[in-house]
């Protein structure tokens, strides 16, 4: 994707948001006949699992003759999930949906026959006048449509803990050009003897890495990672991967043990002063009785201000479902306006319908809101929307590598093996 391109031409209707009162298309049950649907997901614990208990709500009043069966898998940010859901697929054993990042990721269930196409399910219920065209365009594969998406979420920002940084002798409301200039207050607060960047294990680390990657090669060269267009052994990359080894060597020790929440935890309870992660963390701050800008405040990872880490998580509708009009009454759901805006409000992240009302949204959603509008777009890769599952495989294979050994020039050498291996598609 070429990020000056995404969404520019949505910019006008997404900008106007915030006044839309949610109406329109997909806000009403469709008859399935009776039945269920089993709802694939990771979303187990915490504003994950808030997020879906709030959309299971909108589908069982919109299609009350259907019962919701919850096939959560927690861990890993859906690594865990991922190889349940592969072992389900080769023995011909598919839920009724299941959730997805949007994008590349999807690249590997559609060369696999895994799901079908949606695009005219998508021309019969108008949803292609719903989402964004740049959105769209997308996640679509080969001029088809293999999925809904449920929500936007922006993977390049910083969570922090005024408090704590004020104690450490930080200003809690700096700001910072580039990582350089971040990395001179993580030593101050490490000198005073507080953990500086929480993390957790190899997914989150993944997760550093491409927003490390966005900040010190720009959007375009970014892009350039996946579409071959910058190599991944050149001077360039190394800085940044040195930017990397440098940044992990101000985070918690026992990253290994924890998960996304945990580490996110840690900036909550005053005991790490930043965690880079996703806006999901929003409502882990929010549903403790947090308050954005004064008990934790949230930035673009420092050399990303004005870009946009996109990801979305949507669902699909598997080959050999066993109940087609369940799996199709979900998606009704999950496109609907109303769906879309009980989901969103919990988990975080801000809705991909563009007649969902974000007016009773929280602080932080609302500047997602304006980014998305305004910023220059690019692909997550930890969350399926830059690269296909089985180089985000082989990513995290090099990162957890370099986790427990720290040899840098063994982790570009495996990641530029990884590019080559998966560029040819």
């Amino acid at each position: 994707m070429k990020a000056t391109t995404y969404i520019r031409g949505a910019a006008l209707a997404l900008a106007a948001v915030l006044g839309v009162s949610a109406c329109g298309s997909g806000d009403s049950g469709t008859g399935s006949g009776a039945g269920e649907v089993e709802v694939f997901t990771w979303w187990a614990q915490g504003s994950e699992k808030k997020g879906l208990d709030a959309l299971v709500g909108v589908f069982e009043k919109q299609h009350p003759d259907l019962k919701f069966v919850n096939g959560a898998v927690a861990g890993g940010a859906g690594s865990d999930a991922k190889n349940v859901l592969a072992s389900r697929l080769q023995t011909n054993d598919p839920p009724g949906t299941f959730q997805a990042h949007a994008g590349a990721e999807l690249t590997d269930y559609i060369n696999q026959g895994d799901i079908e196409p949606l695009t005219k399910m998508y021309e019969e219920k108008g949803w292609n006048d719903l989402f964004p065209q740049g959105l769209l365009d997308q996640i679509k594969q080969e001029g088809e449509i293999y999925s809904v998406p449920s929500n936007i979420h922006r993977a390049n920002m910083v969570w922090s803990n005024p408090a704590v940084l004020k104690k450490a002798g930080v200003d809690p409301e700096a700001t910072y050009d580039d990582l350089d200039a971040w990395i001179a207050d993580l030593k101050k607060i490490d000198a005073a003897g507080v953990t500086p960047l929480s993390i957790a294990t190899d997914w989150t680390q993944v997760h550093l890495l491409e927003t490390v990657l966005l900040a010190d090669l720009g959007p375009e060269a970014y892009n350039g990672l996946w579409d071959g267009g910058t190599d991944w052994g050149s001077a360039q990359v190394t800085e940044a991967l040195k930017d990397y080894k440098t940044l992990l060597g101000f985070t918690n020790s026992d990253r290994q043990s924890l998960d996304w929440p945990d580490a996110t935890q840690l900036v909550i309870d005053g005991k790490a002063a930043f965690n880079v992660m996703g806006d999901w963390a929003e409502a882990a701050f929010a549903t403790q009785g947090k308050e954005f800008g004064k008990d934790y405040a949230a930035f673009p990872v420092p050399g990303t201000d004005g870009v946009f880490d996109f990801l979305a998580d949507s669902f699909t509708k598997p080959v050999g479902a066993p109940n087609p009009g369940a799996t199709e009454a979900w998606l009704d759901t999950v496109a609907s306006a109303t769906g879309q805006e009980a989901f969103n409000k919990a988990k975080g992240s801000i809705p991909a319908n563009l007649e969902a009302d974000t007016s009773g949204f929280g602080a932080y959603q609302q500047t997602a809101v304006k980014s998305f509008a305004d910023d220059t777009i690019v692909s997550s890769l930890a969350h399926g929307a830059a690269a296909p599952v089985s180089w985000l495989t082989d990513v995290t294979t090099a990162v957890s590598k370099f986790g427990s050994g720290g040899d840098l020039g063994g982790l570009q050498k495996d990641l530029a093996a990884a590019a080559d291996k998966h560029s040819d598609g």
